[in-house]
């Protein structure tokens, strides 16, 4: 194992804050494996490398000989977690978390290591609570700490309702550290008093507290905008490789060393010196860029399926070639009226646009090709001849060939 120096600087790699952090480094040298404790609401069943931050975390932790606990939070997301909301969120029924949390979980261990990690459920003992214990633990926080959080005192200093049932989440929270006796608890920037609300719960029940571990939000392939399927900015993690390896080549040079240091599985040493190098201009970006996206597309599949992935991404950018893997799609080429296809509804049938509207924006913005051939802006309408057997190319790595 290495010395708790030398893993407090790997830990510290990327994250936002480490509260506190002496009492990490003293966790550190008793040279014991700790618990690493993070909670999930599974409230989607798709995530992204987005929300992979925390688990690349709690990957290394797990390199450097300690424990996790992964929490699923099938007893706190009836509640719904407020943070970061300016409204109530929606309560999820016990089936729909379950549901999510499969599919949660199956991606999650692309990332964790199976043997030393211990999967839990918090309604095995969150719903188990009897009133009174219910009571007593909300006798250990005030309405007056509870609204020290950003997220409620913004809502009540602007009039917005705060559910009662909300103020219980960070305290439910807190109580799973309790529970499972956490060393140290992962989260997002927005998390860090629920975190510190476990920290306190643990010493008001004289127990050694957690120390809180945020990490920053990553931003999505924009460069602007967090990760978001919402925003159209994101990697999912069962994305195939060539689109993996060409949304991560389509980052802002400079995101590439926040990649490196949240999303990827190079070494922190080594992070260290492509940042250093790379500020230095002594690196190429797109060289470095080139390796980030090797290394993310090789982490979710192997080696050998990121070296295709960027063969891949040579053939259509470097050569301008169409890829060899280009799916088919089966499509009705009766014209219309005037002896024409529409177009847009075409690229939504063919799953290149979301609606005729964004078709139509996308042909507007020279976005749409016809066997290579740019379709004019305003060209709504094509004749059924050019489309027969025709290769539709959307933006850049978007392809269909017409059966």
């Amino acid at each position: 194992m290495l010395s708790a120096e030398e893993q407090l600087h790997i830990i510290a790699s990327g994250v936002d804050s480490i509260v506190p952090k002496e009492d990490l480094l003293k966790k550190l040298k008793r040279g014991e494996p700790l618990n690493i404790k993070l909670g999930v609401d599974p409230t989607a069943p798709d995530i992204h490398i987005g929300h992979a931050v925390p688990l690349r975390k709690l990957r290394q932790f797990q390199d450097l000989g300690h424990r996790v606990t992964l929490i699923i939070g099938d007893g706190t997301a009836l509640i719904g977690d407020p943070s970061g909301r300016n409204s109530t969120r929606p309560q999820l029924t016990r089936e729909q978390v379950n549901a999510n949390a499969q599919t949660y979980v199956d991606q999650a261990f692309k990332i964790l290591d199976k043997e030393k990690t211990d999967l839990v459920h918090n309604a095995d003992w969150i719903l188990d609570l009897k009133m009174e214990d219910i009571l007593g633990l909300l006798s250990k926080f005030t309405v007056a700490r509870i609204l020290e959080r950003d997220d409620f005192s913004n809502r009540y200093h602007s009039n917005q309702p705060i559910s009662l049932h909300e103020f219980i989440y960070p305290v439910m929270q807190a109580y799973d550290s309790v529970v499972i006796k956490a060393d140290v608890e992962l989260g997002g920037r927005d998390q860090l008093f629920n975190l510190l609300a476990g920290r306190e719960l643990m010493e008001k029940m004289g127990m050694e507290p957690q120390v809180a571990l945020t990490l920053p939000l990553l931003e999505g392939t924009d460069g602007v905008q967090k990760m978001s399927k919402s925003y159209g900015n994101y990697i999912g993690l069962t994305d195939e490789p060539s689109d993996m390896f060409g949304k991560v080549m389509s980052i802002p040079d400079e995101l590439m060393v926040k990649y490196f240091r949240l999303a990827s599985t190079m070494p922190v040493d080594e992070v260290d010196r492509i940042e250093e190098g790379l500020k230095n201009d002594e690196l190429h970006p797109n060289k470095i860029k080139r390796k980030l996206a090797r290394n993310i597309v090789a982490a979710y599949y192997d080696e050998q399926t990121a070296a295709d992935a960027e063969g891949q991404f040579d053939q259509v950018f470097k050569n301008h070639e169409v890829p060899d893997d280009i799916p088919e799609c089966s499509v009705d080429l009766t014209p219309n009226d005037e002896g024409k296809v529409y177009l847009a509804k075409l690229l939504a049938e063919a799953d290149l646009a979301s609606g005729t509207g964004e078709a139509r924006r996308l042909i507007d913005g020279g976005g749409v090709k016809i066997n290579g051939e740019t379709v004019p802006a305003k060209k709504y309408n094509v004749d059924p001849s050019a489309l027969v057997g025709a290769t539709l190319q959307v933006g850049k790595r978007k392809f269909v060939k017409l059966v």
